[in-house]
This record gives structure tokens, C-alpha cells and sequence, in this order.
């Protein structure tokens, strides 16, 4: 409930939701009168990570529980935008409540993660990707009509409600991985942007058409080009066999992917299907003499229209519980070569300031043989400011490859307990869909041996 402060009344912390275990899975058919809202969303619910070294008021475990709903339309036109309700649940003193809400547009979101990146790449440290924009999808809502983009009537026709339900659920995943990092849930940008209640400074150079975003273009194009063409001599095998890990599983990640919308595409053409025969069934059942045949039909008319519904719900759970999943590692996979990457940049300006150090000795070096005092002087000054320089590369260098080595600890611990909860839930998900299917067709069995 809201109060009159704009943030959300509240009790004692509610503690973490905890994941089922597989040996607990109840997959006992639900009862009749909830066939039709048992199955309402196959979402994957938020994470509630628990953290390390982080301060609390409270003697238990530090969490935060982040969820964005809500999206509501803001303005007319091409300058319209959504706006999403950003919910967060803390005992992390950094924040100042323990319960709150704000609203945020896409381009923050965006600006978020440009600010992280700035600031902790060059540290290392994985920075979860922002979700992928999508220029059409966002012109249907601009032009649509309405004030809201929870339905199609609200968000405007043309607009595909699946695509909005993606963003959120998007945004919402990409908020909880930053929360889960200990270094990044208190990070001051990260916290004013869940816990200000006012606008934040427009994002402008996430435009997709703007100047800012040519040059990013440009600079992407730069950065692929040198990645391609620069050989880095690796010292540390530790590395070698990491980045070949990380490519491999990142090859095989987005073969799964590709192979699970071709599943969430055959399972809602299968339900299309299905509801054609449901359909038919029905029409034959009308004018069919047989009274018995006719119940059948009719029977079998019911059942196809519920088998519709379920294999519908079972193309959300191909879709919302593993492709989004996978595809989230995907992008994650991508932030850990950009890491790495940060790293080979940075062993290139440790060897430039070597070169440059090494040109300046010989330059000294001359000027003395030539006995050139008066500029012996200065050229003393220039190398000792590029051994200096020299230190601080080579610092940077051991600094980054120590922290990329713990960030992979942190992140293979934090996949292997996502992916487990994922692939339980989906397992449950699934039995629990083919057991009420089963219970379905058992049902219309007597009806058809009862016909004379």
C-alpha cells in the first residue's frame, strides 16, 4: 500500500525466497476449478541475491529484491516514451528506506549501465549488458494511442504486448544482476537511480540516432578492428584457458538459444493448431445425428481448447523461464569479453609507456655523449616521468587480471546456482503442464466407450 510520502508501507523484511528442491516437486494435478488460472504466466521470478561484506542493520543475511511493472505510456507522438515502476526491498544501509519505488524510462536504464561501464571496467569487473533496444517496437508504442502499455487497447494497435512483457521482464533482470554484485549494489549512481524520486538527467547519448551514438558506432568498429588485428603475448595460461571457455560455451549457448525459439515458435504454431481441431470438432459436433458421437465430439471440442491453453503456457515457459535465460548469458558472455578485452588495453599502454620509456633513455643517453648539458636536464625529467608512468601501467595491469580472476570465481558460482533454480522451475513447470494434459485426456475416455 502507498502512503502519502510516495513510498510503500511496510513490516518486518520479508526474507529471500528460497528455491524449491527437485526431490520436493509436487506434479499431483490441480484441481478443476483452478484449470483456468493456474497457469497464468510462466515468468521467471525475480532474483533476491544474498551478499557478502556488504553493511546492514540487521544481525541476518544483506539482500535486495528489485522488481520493475507498470510500464505506462508518458506523452503523445514521437516524444512519448514508457515509464516503468521500479519497486526495491533492502536492508543495505547505503539506502535511506528499506522499502520504496520510483519510476524510470528506458534511457535511464541505458545511462545506468553507460555510468557502470565508465566507472568499473577499467577495474575488471563485470558489468551485467543492458538490455538490447528495439526501434520498431518502441515507434509502435509512440504512435500507438493510450496512456498505458499494459494491453493492446492501451499501448496501441499494432503493438505487441509479448515485446513490452520482454522489455520489463528485461530490465528487470538486468537491475537484479547488478544488485547481486557487492561492489555494484553500492555504487552512489546505481543507488539514486533505484532510490531518487526525482527525473534523472536525460541519457541523450544512448539515442540510437544520435551524434553521440555515430561515434559510438565508430568507436565499436575501432574496438573490433583492434581486438582482430592486436596479438597480445599472454604470460598467465590461466587466461588462455578461460577465454577459449568462455568462447566455447558462448558458441553453444547461442546455438540453445536459436534451437529454443524454434521450440516457443513450433509449440504456438502447434497451439494454433490445436485450436483449428478444437474448432472443427466442435462444428461436427452440431450437426451430428448420433447423440453419442456428438457428446464425444463435444467432449473432444472442450479438451482441444484446453490442450490450446496449455501448450500456449508451455511456449511462455520455453520462452520466459530458458530463452530469456540463455539469452541473458549471452550477453553476459559478452560483458566477460569486453572485460577481458579492457585487459589487453591496458597491457598495450604498459608497453607503449616501455617503448616510450625506452626512446627516452637513448635520447638521454645521446645528450650525453654530446655532453648537452642544458637539455640533459629536462630529458632526466622526461624519464623519470615515464618510469613512473611505466609503474603505474604495469600496477594497472596486475590490478585488472587480479580482479578479472575473482570476478570469474564470483560469476561461474552465481551461473551454476541460476542455472540450477532455472532448469528445477522449468522441469516443474513442464511436468506440471503434461499432468494436467494427461488428466485432460483420461477424463474424455469413459465419454468416448459409452458411445452405443
Amino acid at each position: 500500500m502507498e502512503n502519502t510520502n510516495g513510498t510503500l508501507d511496510h513490516g518486518e523484511t520479508e526474507p529471500s525466497a528460497t528455491q524449491p528442491a527437485f526431490d520436493n516437486v509436487d506434479i499431483t494435478s490441480p484441481d478443476e476449478e483452478n484449470e483456468n488460472d493456474i497457469f497464468e504466466s510462466a515468468i521467471q521470478e525475480p532474483l533476491s541475491p544474498v551478499l557478502e561484506d556488504v553493511p546492514t542493520d540487521e544481525a541476518g543475511d544483506a539482500f535486495i529484491e528489485i522488481s520493475v511493472s507498470d510500464p505506462q505510456k508518458v506523452g503523445d507522438g514521437m516524444g512519448s516514451y514508457l515509464a516503468y515502476k521500479v519497486s526495491t526491498k533492502t536492508n543495505i544501509l547505503k539506502f535511506k528506506k528499506r522499502q520504496f519505488y520510483t519510476m524510470r524510462r528506458f534511457s535511464d536504464f541505458l545511462g545506468l549501465h553507460d555510468l557502470l561501464v565508465s566507472k568499473y571496467l577499467r577495474l575488471g569487473r563485470i558489468i551485467p549488458p543492458a538490455p538490447e533496444k528495439n526501434i520498431i517496437g518502441a515507434t509502435k508504442v509512440k504512435m500507438g494511442s493510450g496512456q498505458t502499455a499494459q494491453t493492446d487497447a492501451g499501448a496501441g494497435a499494432g503493438v505487441n504486448p509479448e515485446w513490452i512483457e520482454n522489455r520489463r521482464a528485461s530490465l528487470e533482470r538486468f537491475l537484479n544482476r547488478v544488485a547481486q554484485h557487492p561492489i555494484l549494489c553500492q555504487d552512489t549512481d546505481f543507488v539514486n537511480f533505484l532510490e531518487s524520486d526525482q527525473e534523472l538527467p536525460r541519457a541523450v547519448n544512448t539515442a540510437a540516432l544520435s551524434g553521440a551514438g555515430v561515434m559510438r558506432l565508430f568507436n565499436k568498429v575501432g574496438e573490433t578492428v583492434n581486438k582482430i588485428t592486436y596479438k597480445m603475448d599472454e604470460n598467465d595460461p590461466w587466461f588462455n584457458d578461460k577465454i577459449n571457455e568462455v568462447e566455447t560455451i558462448d558458441g553453444h549457448m547461442q546455438k540453445l538459444h536459436s534451437a529454443i525459439k524454434a521450440l516457443v515458435a513450433h509449440r504456438k504454431e502447434l497451439a494454433t493448431l490445436t485450436g483449428g481441431v478444437a474448432k472443427s470438432a466442435a462444428l461436427l459436433s452440431t450437426c451430428e445425428e448420433h447423440t453419442g458421437l456428438s457428446q464425444a465430439l463435444s467432449q473432444l471440442a472442450d479438451v482441444e481448447e484446453k490442450v490450446e491453453l496449455l501448450r500456449s503456457e508451455q511456449a511462455n515457459s520455453d520462452l520466459y523461464i530458458l530463452s530469456e535465460t540463455i539469452k541473458d548469458y549471452i550477453g553476459l558472455f559478452g560483458a566477460i569479453k569486453d572485460v577481458f578485452h579492457e585487459r589487453v588495453k591496458v597491457f598495450q599502454n604498459w608497453q607503449h609507456a616501455q617503448l616510450q620509456l625506452t626512446k627516452k633513455r637513448e635520447n638521454k643517453a645521446k645528450l650525453e655523449l654530446q655532453e648537452r648539458r642544458d637539455k640533459l636536464e629536462f630529458a632526466q625529467k622526461e624519464v623519470e616521468e615515464w618510469e613512473a608512468k611505466v609503474q603505474r601501467c604495469q600496477k594497472e595491469f596486475d590490478n585488472i587480471s587480479t580482479e578479472i580472476k575473482k570476478e570469474m570465481e564470483r560469476f561461474e558460482l552465481a551461473r551454476a546456482r541460476d542455472f540450477k533454480s532455472t532448469i528445477i522451475k522449468y522441469l516443474e513447470d513442464q511436468m506440471a503442464h503434461q499432468q494436467q494434459q494427461m488428466k485432460f485426456w483420461e477424463a474424455i475416455v469413459p465419454v468416448a466407450r459409452d458411445i452405443a
